[in-house]
């Protein structure tokens, strides 16, 4: 009989690893660490025998010394090196078009599963490439179904997505978790430019969509244009849940623009898949720890640190057997654990949500800043038009200084905008106010999935 890519997935399989819904709240409850840990464990050896069958993995750890055998489990990991897209990349450039990293040569040609191939969106540089097999995407669909349904997403409801498709992976797996693993009908808008923002709201009018689903800067923008159209959200559009990505200020601000709708967090990135994101407690983003392996380390020496401490996340993904093994790739994305027990008694760690990323941080005069999370503290200003952007230049005494580029819907507001960063960041930050829609060349905010903050000439 001639294979399909149903064959390869097995869902009762899966969902016997992989819990959803009620079971997975009573697998979370009732599991103990040690359970849990044992779960993890058995998931990671499998993988770690089909990583040991790729050329990539047996280059990167071969380079450390490191042998089939030197790896008992997942207590040894640390052992092993991170690696990163960069190292991806030069996976590509050694084995164009599609790199070395999938594993999809130590298959025999008849027993080779068939995949799903997507890129990245390229916000920290040229686009990557994303490779699938059966089983491991349908381990993501399932996780990030298993959010949305977490934070209230299911049967009734009209899911208008905002993230973008061509090659990028986002929107397609968005748009497989939802109809795959919950029951709620979908809306695949994408981005701006694929569904014009007022084409969007009036879709959005006509659906009455309950629920959106993308990036927290783009589904701001929506709520403009909704007001602008004449048309009130949260009572023309009747959204009360938006899942999405959202930096720490962004939820209060969503919410107020969306007429109080429940605002919830996820975390995840495209080679991975979800990784973590909020419960109905919105009391941090719980990982997905039956399916993911997530430490947090030094962004400087890569050790892990303390619970607590910032630093960047590295993910193993346990669940990729099949293609593309990940074992402790470097999101360079920087978080933190929240300490603490849950209010909702699962007995998972749980995490800040995105703090921002590390090679994107800048350090002036001695303080760590993320251009991202500039925009949601001057949202506390009125006139700020929502959008901006942050430049970056070394001046003529060799320091470091950065300028806010921000839109004003009412003249110079500079004054009041450098006050609240000031306030909230604990140090003096430049503002030069422009008029809406003057960033959008530099932002590119109608046609990225994430929008341009930072503007670096210092080098």
């Amino acid at each position: 009989m001639h294979a399909t890519y149903f064959d390869f997935v097995k869902p009762d399989e899966i969902r016997a690893d992989h819990p959803m819904g009620d079971e997975f709240l009573n697998f979370a409850k009732h599991i103990s660490r040690d359970e849990l840990f044992a779960h993890q464990d058995r998931l990671f050896r499998k993988m770690l025998e089909r990583a040991w069958q790729t050329s990539f993995y047996q280059k990167l750890w071969g380079n450390e010394g490191i042998e089939p055998g030197d790896i008992k489990g997942l207590r040894d990991i640390q052992k092993l090196p991170t690696f990163d897209k960069s190292d991806l990349m030069a996976s590509i450039d050694r084995q164009p078009p599609f790199g070395d990293f999938s594993g999809l040569g130590s298959y025999a040609p008849e027993d080779q599963p068939p995949v799903k191939f997507h890129t990245t969106s390229g916000t920290t540089g040229k686009p990557q490439v994303l490779i699938f097999g059966p089983k491991s995407r349908e381990v993501q669909n399932l996780l990030l179904g298993r959010l949305y349904t977490l934070q209230g997403i299911g049967r009734g409801d009209v899911v208008h997505s905002v993230y973008g498709h061509g090659p990028i992976n986002g929107g397609h797996y968005v748009r497989e978790a939802v109809t795959h693993w919950t029951q709620a009908i979908f809306v695949s808008a994408g981005t701006g430019v694929e569904t014009r923002s007022v084409k969007q709201v009036q879709m959005m009018a006509d659906f009455k969509a309950t629920a959106i689903v993308g990036f927290a800067d783009y589904i701001k923008k929506l709520a403009r244009v909704a007001k602008e159209a004449g048309l009130e959200p949260g009572v023309d559009i009747p959204v009360r849940t938006i899942s999405g990505h959202m930096g720490r200020e962004d939820k209060g601000s969503v919410s107020e623009m969306w007429g109080g709708a429940e605002c919830y967090d996820w975390y995840g990135v495209g080679d991975t898949g979800a990784i973590a994101g909020e419960g109905p407690d919105q009391d941090g983003l719980y990982v997905m720890e039956d399916a993911q392996y997530l430490e947090i380390c030094d962004i400087e020496t890569g050790q892990p640190v303390k619970d607590g401490q910032t630093g960047d996340m590295v993910c193993t993904c346990l669940f990729k057997d099949d293609v593309y093994p990940i074992i402790r790739f470097n999101t360079h994305d920087v978080s933190a654990v929240r300490l603490g027990k849950s209010s909702l008694d699962l007995n998972y760690r749980r995490i800040e949500g995105f703090l921002g990323r590390s090679d994107n941080m800048v350090k002036l005069r001695g303080i760590n800043l993320f251009p991202q999370a500039m925009g949601p503290i001057m949202e506390k200003v009125d006139g700020f038009a929502g959008e901006f952007f942050c430049h970056v230049e070394r001046d003529e005494k060799d320091r470091d200084e950065m300028t806010v580029i921000a839109e004003s819907r009412t003249g110079d507001i500079s004054n009041q905008l450098e006050q609240v960063l000031k306030s909230a960041l604990g140090i003096g930050i430049s503002v030069r106010c422009v008029k809406p829609g003057e960033t959008a060349e530099t932002t590119q905010v109608d046609v990225r999935q994430k929008p341009i903050r930072l503007v670096d000439t210092r080098f």
